[in-house]
């Protein structure tokens, strides 16, 4: 059975940081796109940065390009998202998804596995 797990959300004041880590169980995350998306309350998820091209390759929302960083361990068959210069809109449930079909990288309608999520909270 294939499985994400995230970890590592919080609550942080604005300006913190934080590091998303996103492991998967049954499934080779490095190898294939990963992306992270988020939804925040009253909210439509939202593609935040995907990884693809083993790791070569990444892309990023305009609304956190700059501050958020996507990177992979294989070794430990790991995506993470550094998170800095948090604001409080970046207040979400933050999932990571794998299985990607074609198309654009941060459509969450182009992903079929999904974990569980891990929420965020920053605070003013």
């Amino acid at each position: 059975e294939v499985q994400l797990v995230e970890s590592g959300g919080g609550s942080v004041q604005a300006g913190g940081s934080l590091r998303l880590s996103c492991a998967a169980s049954g499934y080779t995350l490095t190898v294939n796109t990963v992306a992270w998306f988020r939804q925040g309350p009253g909210k439509e998820r939202e593609g935040v940065a995907a990884i693809y091209n083993g790791g070569a390759s990444t892309y990023y929302a305009e609304s956190v390009k700059g501050r958020f960083t996507i990177s992979q361990d294989n070794a430990k068959n790991t995506v993470y998202l550094q998170m800095n210069s948090l604001k409080p809109e970046d207040t979400a449930m933050y999932y990571c998804a794998a299985g990607m079909r074609t198309g654009y990288v941060l459509r969450s309608q182009n992903y079929n596995i999904w974990g569980q999520g891990t929420q965020v909270t920053v605070s003013s």
